[in-house]
């Protein structure tokens, strides 16, 4: 048998275990020529839907209906032939949204190889409590962080012993300095106005081998940043955005002019200028509890999708 035959029969033969590996999980086989994408694992704000301590007409139908729960804002990046994934965020919804991504790319054929954290708020890095020696012990998960971010998990308990225990490392980050995480994913850093308590605030950008992303799930209002979110959205495939507070009526009677998030009203009258095209890159996702886009039969929900713009929802895969 001459080498090219021979290696030809060796491909076929990992890629027929592969395939088997997968049948077995239960994953569908059309993930299986895909080379790299995005998984929506969470779209709500940081204490998820229905909130907790909320027992008001509307977060009740989501305790006595556990299909109507949403998880915490989360995504992550899969790419199937270098055999990694990555996560963009550890919610305190992360035991879900793991297995959620074991569906979709199973381990340990394709393992968690990174996960990227945009800031220090609740519900996008106290996650990485699972990692420790009390419920994974995970060996040097590589933890993506920008240096105030970095700093504050290294000097700072329980998460300094996360980083003494080796449980995770810690990789850095710079604002705009793109990262060649695997063969056909591509990771920028971009800083984005917000409330830095502890640390930065990042969005990221996401490249794959024909599309790309961006990542927004907090930010303050689009004015207080020296980039045009419009030019942004043109200049990718994908626009996951803040979509917190659907408008200035949400909290009943509250004045919300001082809140820092775009509402998603502001954002589609932002985004009017937009061609259709444009306006359907934009997919609204970090919603909270309060947030009418959570109901999928709501007027406000309705109003979004007639003016071309989208609504991330969990298990929403994304070509890249």
């Amino acid at each position: 048998m001459n080498f090219s035959v021979h290696w030809g029969v060796r491909v076929l033969k990992k890629r027929s275990v592969f395939l088997l590996f997968l049948i077995i999980s239960g994953v569908p086989l059309a993930c299986a020529d895909d080379r790299a994408y995005i998984v929506i694992l969470g779209v709500a704000q940081d204490g998820g839907y229905p909130q907790t301590g909320c027992f008001r007409p509307h977060c009740e139908p989501a305790w006595q209906d556990p299909k109507l729960r949403r998880t915490v804002s989360a995504i992550a990046a899969i790419d199937e032939p270098s055999r990694k994934k990555f996560l963009f965020d550890a919610t305190p919804d992360i035991g879900e949204q793991l297995y959620r991504l074991h569906r979709v790319a199973p381990e340990p054929v394709i393992p968690l190889s990174g996960v990227f954290l945009t800031h220090a708020h609740i519900g996008h890095y106290t996650g990485l409590m699972h990692f420790g020696h009390e419920a994974m012990g995970e060996r040097d998960i590589n933890v993506y962080a920008m240096p105030r971010m970095a700093s504050f998990l290294a000097k700072n308990g329980p998460w300094d012993q996360l980083v003494r225990f080796n449980n995770i490392k810690l990789q850095p980050l710079a604002h705009e300095k793109a990262i060649q995480v695997s063969e056909n994913i591509r990771v920028t850093p971009f800083l984005v106005p917000h409330r830095d308590e502890y640390s930065e605030t990042v969005g990221y950008r996401i490249d794959g081998p024909n599309k790309s992303a961006i990542f927004i799930p907090d930010i303050d209002k689009w004015s207080k940043w020296d980039v045009d979110i419009r030019d942004l959205v043109r200049s990718v495939d994908y626009a996951l955005i803040d979509a917190t507070f659907f408008d200035n009526n949400e909290l009943g009677g509250r004045d919300m002019s001082a809140v820092p998030h775009p509402f998603v009203s502001e954002s589609m009258a932002l985004f009017k200028s937009l061609t259709r095209d444009e306006k359907s890159r934009v997919l609204f996702i970090h919603m909270n509890h309060t947030n009418p886009l959570l109901q999928n039969d709501s007027m406000e929900r309705q109003q979004v999708l007639e003016k071309g713009f989208g609504v991330a929802f969990e298990g929403m895969r994304l070509e890249l």
